[in-house]
């Protein structure tokens, strides 16, 4: 009974490492993972709209992280709120801050360390978008120009707390995308950041072209609530108004141009409607 005993948890433990193995390997095509790193809930939305539309209403939001696997390398598309907060009492953190899991423990799910990720990306520089960035200082960082500088700007340091997770970037070995052009990150067109600044000065977006399910367009927080798209609401601590407009511009003209499917970061059904991880979109 013992030497069966032990013959089943040898191979259970074979099987765990050939999967995690086999997840390491670079994919033959282009894959997408939707990775939970957090949940946001507010009793008033009112900052999220400058025409006062959300005043004294309720929202709950998704932080996601995703995942981009590719034969050249794996990207990894913002890093959500510090994953800490799993840590704390009931998983929360002050402010209705949730974190289910942590995002290290759903990249080992596919054999995968802060370590192996050859590229790091933030569609831009708020706390729920960076609040693990730091655990990816080898990682080539590939980030506006503006939203670098930003970043590191006095006011940014001197929030001692929500600096700490991510000034190791600092030091890191950094692409940074200049003037108003596109990066493609593995040369082939497959997976481009496309700036567009209003939300912060150095916001982008990001566009995958999957072989299966087509072109994916995550939009970071060009939108935060569902309707703001088609009322074109613009959040009261937006960087630049006009800005954000013209990028929403932009952002619409590219998902017509695509026939992108347009997702909005933050919105539960949007995320939700994405493939439970860990399968991804191909």
């Amino acid at each position: 009974m013992l030497r069966l005993l032990a013959s089943a948890v040898a191979a259970a433990l074979l099987g765990q490492a050939g999967a995690a193995q086999a997840a390491k390997a670079p994919p033959k095509g282009v894959e997408l993972y939707a990775l939970d790193c957090g949940r946001l809930t507010m009793e008033n939305a009112d900052g999220y709209a400058d025409d006062g539309a959300y005043k004294g209403r309720s929202a709950t939001m998704v932080v996601p992280c995703y995942l981009v696997r590719h034969p050249k390398g794996d990207l990894l598309w913002d890093t959500g709120v510090p994953q800490t907060i799993a840590d704390l009492p009931n998983r929360t953190a002050p402010g209705g801050i949730v974190v289910e899991r942590k995002l290290t423990d759903q990249l080992a799910e596919l054999g995968l360390a802060p370590a192996d990720i050859e590229f790091l990306s933030i569609s831009h520089s708020h706390f729920d978008h960076i609040g693990n960035a730091g655990l990816f200082a080898a990682s080539t960082w590939i980030v506006d120009a503006d939203e670098r500088a930003h970043a590191f700007r006095p006011a940014a340091r001197s929030n001692a707390q929500g600096f700490a997770a991510y000034s190791a970037l600092e030091t890191a070995k950094t692409v940074l995308i200049e003037g108003d052009g596109d990066h493609d990150v593995f040369g082939d067109g497959s997976v481009r950041i496309v700036q567009t600044p209003g939300h912060t000065p150095g916001h982008a977006v990001l566009l995958v072209k999957l072989k299966s399910a087509g072109p994916v367009l995550l939009t970071g927080d060009m939108w935060h609530i569902a309707e703001s798209r088609p009322q074109r609401r613009v959040p009261r601590f937006n960087t630049d108004r006009a800005q954000t407009l013209k990028s929403m511009d932009k952002v619409e003209a590219l998902a017509r141009e695509t026939g992108a499917r347009v997702v909005l970061q933050h919105v539960p059904a949007d995320f939700d409607a994405l493939p439970k991880f860990p399968k991804p979109l191909r």
